[in-house]
């Protein structure tokens, strides 16, 4: 089955085709560096990596880019507010770079405890800005820009495909109509939605960090980074471009314009700058909006480990809905994913008990059971539709495809590749602790123990011996004080039958 995503590009269920056979190269909007990443922020980086991990999992190779934004995003996308670091920096008694390593580090200690794959690149914009200067000089080369107060401006008039992302209409917007409203007023531009393509001190006078270009001493604006930097390590065509939705009307609106406007007329009849653009919807706070970081209202990854969840938990709870729905969160809903996550690894370590399997290395995944398999290949396929790929390994689980545990167990592990949820390591956890706490209560009288263990080390020697009629009545024996013996991979044990 040929794997089919919803393009927002004309907002159509469609095909995917690589532009180069068997190989994928897609970018992903990576985060603002002047705070913590809030839940719903981490919803887009889940979403992408299961978009990474579908791709791997169905054969394509990969190269994932994503930015860190360390520079010139105001906290208006609209070229208006604060610059987002220069505030936290002041704010902090911090440097602009030091902001911006510390919550870079905190980023990654979070995408690490959602079991989030790195992506294969990770650019930084400050680390860019010689790449971005090359590409504003060839949107200006193309009759796209104008200079005004100090700063260089896109003119969206001259690209006549502005807002084909969005559905905006050019001319409603030169009328001031459309379904992006502009509040701040630019008395430098033409048109409210043209965008600054690389400020001067002419606009901000205690910029943090500035570089000398063609323009004069400044900044480049928020929209050029992404461009400059996928066109660095993917080309000026690539497969895939990810983000959230409230980057549709503004930000990769204008990444379009500023990409398409660069290319020369050869590579524009070569195909578009990006074949498909993926966005998530958002998370929303119960009885709330959107999680926002300006209004005061997001929950961070640690606030649900401070109460007891477990990262992956979280991640349980996204994968219970399509990255295309909006998801209201709860701390009941939580606890459903927590409870659901518990009980998925409680069958698993039966079955790991069953199989006598000793560790996860020994789980042969070519045991797959193909059924089920296909079965979770097609809801992938069918735009990464996780709700019922959860649901299928929820049923492998539960002997729907099969009773064999083995077979059970490499189903599930080979799932678990693409939904990440560590589901075979949790299981051995708690079949490890559940192990601790009977050893534990059935050791509780150390002098019997010492008795019993002893008997334990004979019987293992007459087995060795294969003196079995010995073995046998030492089982027997304990048998009839009302102690089990159990015979595992890892070794003998015993527990008090109850």
């Amino acid at each position: 089955m040929s794997l089919k995503l919803f393009n927002s590009m004309g907002k159509t269920l469609q095909e995917f085709k690589p532009i180069h056979e068997g190989f994928v190269g897609f970018y992903g909007c990576g985060p603002t560096v002047y705070n913590y990443a809030h839940i719903g922020n981490l919803r887009a980086y889940i979403f992408l990596d299961i978009l990474d991990k579908t791709l791997t999992f169905l054969g394509y190779k990969i190269r994932h880019v994503m930015n860190i934004t360390d520079i010139g995003h105001l906290s208006g996308d609209d070229d208006s507010g604060e610059d987002k670091m220069l505030k936290t920096a002041a704010e902090r008694s911090m440097s602009v770079l030091e902001v911006a390593q510390f919550y870079t580090e905190a980023f990654f200690r979070d995408i690490e405890r959602l079991n989030i794959r790195r992506p294969d690149v990770v650019c930084k914009a400050t680390d860019h800005i010689e790449e971005m200067i090359a590409l504003i000089k060839k949107i200006e080369a193309n009759g796209h820009t104008y200079f005004a107060g100090g700063n260089l401006y896109f003119d969206v008039s001259t690209f006549p495909d502005y807002g084909k992302l969005a559905g905006l209409n050019l001319n409603e917007l030169k009328a001031g109509a459309g379904e992006r409203k502009v509040v701040v007023i630019d008395e430098n531009k033409k048109n409210p939605h043209d965008f600054v393509l690389w400020f001067t001190k002419s606009k901000f006078e205690n910029q943090a960090l500035t570089w000398d270009s063609p323009w004069g001493r400044g900044y480049p604006g928020w929209h050029i980074e992404c461009s400059a930097m996928s066109q660095k390590y993917l080309g000026t065509h690539f497969d895939i471009h990810t983000g959230g939705i409230d980057h549709i009307p503004v930000h990769h609106t204008n990444e379009i314009a500023q990409s398409e406007g660069a290319m020369t007329a050869e590579e524009r009849e070569a195909g578009p700058w990006v074949n498909f653009w993926l966005h998530n919807e958002f998370l929303v706070l119960q009885g709330a909006t959107k999680m926002s970081k300006s209004s005061g209202n997001f929950l961070t990854l640690q606030s649900l480990i401070d109460k007891g969840y477990d990262a992956l938990d979280y991640r349980y709870f996204l994968l219970g809905s399509h990255y295309r729905k909006q998801i209201y969160f709860s701390w009941e809903a939580m606890d459903g994913a927590k409870n659901s996550r518990k009980s998925l690894a409680s069958k698993i370590a039966r079955l790991i008990e069953k199989s006598g399997i000793a560790s996860a290395s020994e789980i042969d995944e070519k045991k797959a059971i193909e059924t089920a398999m296909e079965e979770f290949r097609e809801n992938l396929c069918d735009d990464l539709n996780t709700p019922k790929a959860l649901s299928a390994m929820q049923m492998a689980a539960g002997g729907k495809f099969g009773s064999d545990a083995a077979k059970i167990l490499a189903t599930v592990k080979k799932m678990d590749e693409v939904l990440g949820l560590k589901i075979i390591e949790c299981a051995a956890d708690l079949l490890s602790k559940q192990r601790s706490s009977e050893n534990a209560e059935n050791h509780s009288d150390d002098g019997e123990a010492a008795e019993i263990d002893a008997l334990l080390a004979r019987r293992a020697e007459a087995k060795k011996a294969k003196d079995f009629a010995t073995a046998d009545k030492i089982r027997n024996d304990l048998a009839a004080r009302g102690i089990s013996i159990i015979d595992t991979p890892n070794g003998t044990t015993w527990k008090r039958n109850k």
